[in-house]
């Protein structure tokens, strides 16, 4: 396939995730096997509920248990939550040591580490686990500057009007 990328879409505007949504499509249209695990909205991030119909070729995870964003919980749902959490980053590990797929989008992993959920060392030590088969997409709201010399391509959205 080629070399690794590791990709990032951050930012405060909209669509962060519908961009890496967008890569997932366009590599299962190449035949590539694609993986999202998403972080921080709960289990009932219904708008893209449709991906599941996607499935094989492109397959949704979420390790969360509570109905709401991890923002929206009260403390002693968070700390619940926490085990779901991580469970999820090691599945993510995982996968990238097995090479289980061409293409893994860690939909706004970049907030477990605003949350002090994780440190910036372990999406570090995740991208260093990579071997040569692997699209590797991030996303969230902030992007560390220590994570900046390991991302070979970064998309910065922002937002400038919400008239909503």
């Amino acid at each position: 396939m080629g070399k690794r990328v590791v990709q990032v879409y951050y930012g405060n505007g909209k669509g962060k995730t519908s961009a890496a949504v967008g890569q997932c499509i366009r590599a299962a249209s190449l035949g590539q096997s694609v993986i999202i695990i998403q972080f921080l909205k709960g289990k009932d991030a219904e708008e893209f509920n449709f991906l599941e119909r996607l499935e094989p070729d492109i397959k949704l995870f979420r390790f969360e248990k509570a109905n709401g964003s991890y923002n929206e919980l009260l403390e002693s749902q968070k700390k619940e939550e926490l085990q779901n959490i991580l469970n999820g980053f090691n599945f993510a590990k995982k996968v990238i040591d097995t090479g289980e797929c061409d293409v893994l989008v860690l939909d706004e992993v970049l907030g477990l580490i605003d949350l002090n959920i994780i440190a910036v060392e372990d999406i570090i030590r995740l991208i260093n686990l990579q071997d040569d088969y692997c699209r590797l997409v991030l996303t969230g709201q902030h992007l560390p500057e220590e994570l900046i010399p390991y991302v070979d391509v970064i998309s910065k959205i922002d937002l400038e009007k919400d008239t909503m």
